[in-house]
């Protein structure tokens, strides 16, 4: 095993990588619009996760457990083809986007261990019932951040201490314990340092975006275990959020109260999760109701009848409206479109030549009478030091 075929195994596993990525990428791309109005993927923070890092993972896998293996077992030793020019871009492509990935990831551990630190050093320590080291900044404005992946430490500033009651401020400790519980932190690193074309969508943000919510709601039901809990929750979430101003999600792996989720929705679904049904159907008001917009009952039967004619529905009918969507879709992103249009190109191309060279040397019989009885004859002539000299025909007589 020499240098030259380690190289070449680098380069062709690199470019798969990269075509795997390219169509993972266009999937998912493609996917997410349609998910995200769906009502039950909705609040799933794995889905979103699951699809933020389908380009990564669904590459490095298929490079790892199938080519690796593959080339190494079927490939000769002593290749006689070399690298053209496009394994050497997708590879270049490939590098890229792995160094970019792993950029970005030490980029944003290095700010968040850097804000951490600074925190730590002004703070001092505070006794708030977490399983986890908790810490009080001198800081008016009101804020509680699980900073840390490894050893997360809990802050509180001193603003957000004296704004909150103590059943507001222990819904909202139980809430960053949700967080941790979950390792939120550690996702929000591990989509950060994707190595995927992904990033470089509008996608990508969409997905981030959506993945933050539901693990806010995630952390939200995690921390409320009775209704008292969840109109603190609520509570607390609302005097936070007039008090902090708004902030950009998943910049580093730090999980905050506010951060990353509608706070609309997330005081909306506690307090719903809080009304228990009285006689007659009717709900008490929670305390806290005064603190949510008034919402207008939903009238069912509208939706009832929309199901029911979406049921009735000619699968011919629902096979004409997906393939009008998915071409409105293509249409309105010509860039995506392209690469797309590429990545399906050049996985359909690898594919075939990859298929027609196996075919041609390994699964086709040769053209000739009984094939399996070939064989190939030769000697070496010891005095002239000739290796592998070609048999004549006398030779072939005399050897049978």
């Amino acid at each position: 095993m020499n240098l030259e075929y380690l190289a070449r195994a680098a380069v062709i596993a690199l470019a798969w990588l990269a075509v795997v990525n390219l169509a993972a990428t266009a999937a998912v791309a493609m996917a997410a619009p349609r998910i995200a109005r769906g009502s039950r993927a909705r609040g799933s923070a794995a889905t979103w996760l699951t699809l933020r890092l389908l380009p990564a993972s669904a590459s490095v896998i298929f490079v790892a457990l199938l080519f690796l293996p593959s080339y190494f077992r079927f490939e000769p030793r002593d290749p006689s083809e070399g690298v053209d020019v496009t394994l050497a871009a997708l590879a270049l492509a490939a590098a890229a986007i792995v160094l970019t990935g792993l950029a970005r990831g030490i980029r944003s551990w290095r700010r968040a261990s850097r804000k951490s630190r600074g925190w730590i050093r002004r703070a001092r320590p505070i006794a708030l019932g977490a399983p986890l080291a908790a810490y009080e900044i001198p800081i008016d404005a009101p804020m509680m951040a699980l900073a840390g992946v490894i050893r997360p430490r809990l802050i509180v500033t001193r603003g957000l201490v004296g704004a909150l009651t103590a059943e507001e401020l222990r819904a909202s400790v139980a809430h960053e314990i949700g967080h941790w519980r979950a390792w939120d932190n550690l996702k929000r690193l591990a989509m950060r340092a994707a190595p995927d074309f992904l990033f470089a969508t509008r996608a990508a943000s969409a997905i981030e975006s959506r993945w933050a919510a539901a693990a806010e709601h995630a952390a939200d039901r995690r921390a409320c275990e009775d209704s008292d809990a969840r109109c603190a929750l609520a509570s607390a979430l609302v005097k936070v959020a007039k008090l902090t101003p708004p902030r950009t999600p998943l910049a580093e792996p730090i999980s905050t109260l506010v951060d990353g989720g509608d706070v609309a929705s997330r005081v909306r679904r506690l307090l719903d999760d809080s009304e228990p049904r009285r006689g007659g159907g009717r709900r008490a008001r929670p305390r806290v109701r005064a603190a949510a917009s008034p919402r207008p009952r939903c009238n069912r039967a509208p939706r009832e009848r929309a199901a029911l004619t979406a049921g009735a529905m000619h699968p011919l009918e629902t096979l004409a409206q997906d393939v009008r969507y998915a071409f409105r879709t293509l249409r309105r992103s010509p860039g995506f479109t392209i690469v797309a249009v590429l990545a399906l190109a050049l996985g359909i191309g690898a594919n075939t030549a990859i298929f027609s060279l196996v075919d041609a040397s390994r699964a086709r019989a040769l053209p000739y009478a009984d094939p399996t009885r070939l064989v190939a004859l030769w000697g070496n002539v010891q005095r002239a030091r000739v290796e592998r000299r070609g048999a004549s025909y006398p030779d072939f007589l005399a050897r049978r």
